[in-house]
């Protein structure tokens, strides 16, 4: 998706104690509820608001922090105050085949328009055994795993998929100019008794918010990540925004398979931009508005599948639990370090912090209570073993 914007709106505070401050940990609830009231105070209608909260709170949750709450002010109030979002937009329907949808989001946020959408694709599937919903006139959605979970919880299979606007971040193997977006994919589904398979992924090799947050910390980041003109490694992330480094794809180079990080970025441009007819990377941008930012007109591709409309729901879920039950009973190279599969630890981590709160790093939470003074809303107390700090 779009990258973060590299300064926050209301600031962080400068960490000026050696070594890194300690996290904060908060009640998942609480943070919920904290988050949704800033969405409505910005005009969102409370059960939009609420979808969009959980969405941004699921990276906290789950461990994609660097799409979750860390953008609430880098990211998404800008995008409200600054009209680029409209906090009221109904999306509009432009085609409806039955199983097949065509959506203008109208600059509706994008946290809750495509969770809305691939409710309506797993809807859709409910009745023709797949339901895809494309959609157009977006913006960011934050983490594409949470979308495509949406329709796990109605026991089906979920892919969501978008691309990033008219931006450029990246490159083509051997271009010298960026072209595409980091253009993120997600595909969930159901996984038996275990938990569910969840991949969620950018097209490059890591997403731009991960650069940044590297940068903000003070830290270098490890070679093939980025690269400068001549191709070389840059383990500097400040260099990405200064104009001095490229985003590198999936597989870095040649030798070890970047046709396919690249092959999977314009995958992901072909269903959510050319299908929809959303902002597209490669293409110059006509008729914009002149507050519009290359980030605006992002595309969405939001895909359920019903297993049970073609077989027995019992008998995949069977064929789920042996599928992954077994590769959970691979013998390992380390007895420590036992066989997983993607969306395992997130559910783990998810579990435990829904238990015992959401931890936030001292910086996120010190901007978050900023958030709150500006909104005129109360923050979240801290919680610590046997109650709240």
């Amino acid at each position: 998706m779009p990258p973060t914007p590299a300064a926050p709106a209301t600031g962080r505070a400068p960490d000026t104690a050696p070594g890194p401050a300690p996290e904060v940990r908060v009640p998942y609830d609480a943070l919920l509820a904290f988050t949704t009231g800033v969405l409505r105070a910005r005009g969102l209608p409370g059960g939009r608001a609420a979808t969009a909260a959980e969405a941004l709170c699921h990276g906290d949750l789950t461990g994609f922090t660097t799409h979750g709450l860390t953008n609430l002010a880098r990211l998404y109030l800008p995008l409200l105050d600054s009209g680029r979002c409209d906090p009221q937009a109904e999306p509009e329907t432009v085609t409806d085949t039955g199983a097949a949808v065509l959506l203008d989001a109208r600059r509706a946020l994008g946290l809750w328009a495509a969770a809305e959408a691939m409710d309506l694709a797993a809807e859709r599937a409910r009745t023709h055994g797949i339901g895809m919903v494309s959609v157009r006139g977006g913006t960011h959605f934050g983490c594409a795993g949470f979308h495509a979970l949406r329709a796990v919880g109605q026991g089906m299979i979920g892919l969501a998929a978008a691309n990033c606007g008219h931006q450029r971040l990246v490159p083509p193997p051997g271009g010298a100019a960026p072209m595409l977006g980091t253009n993120p994919l997600a595909l969930a589904s159901p996984a038996g008794d275990h938990p569910p398979f969840t991949l969620d992924m950018s097209t490059s090799v890591v997403p731009t918010g991960r650069i940044r947050a590297a940068a903000r910390a003070g830290e270098t980041i490890p070679p093939g990540w980025l690269s400068d003109a001549s191709g070389g490694d840059v383990t500097d992330p400040a260099a990405y925004d200064r104009g001095e480094a490229e985003l590198r794809w999936l597989g870095g180079d040649p030798e070890r398979g970047v046709h396919k990080g690249f092959g999977l970025g314009l995958l992901v441009e072909v269903l959510s931009a050319l299908v929809p007819g959303a902002g597209v990377g490669p293409q110059p941008v006509a008729g914009r508005k002149p507050t519009a930012r290359p980030d605006d007109d992002v595309g969405y591709f939001l895909l359920a599948v019903a297993p049970a409309t073609l077989r027995s729901p019992g008998a995949f879920a069977t064929a789920a639990t042996g599928l992954f039950g077994a590769l959970l009973d691979c013998p390992p190279h380390d007895p420590d370090e036992p066989v997983r599969y993607p969306g395992w630890h997130e559910q783990r981590r998810s579990r435990e912090r829904r238990a015992h709160g959401v931890p936030l790093s001292a910086a996120l939470h010190t901007e978050l209570r900023a958030v709150a003074d500006a909104t005129g809303l109360p923050f979240p107390d801290a919680v610590v073993s046997g109650g709240a700090v």
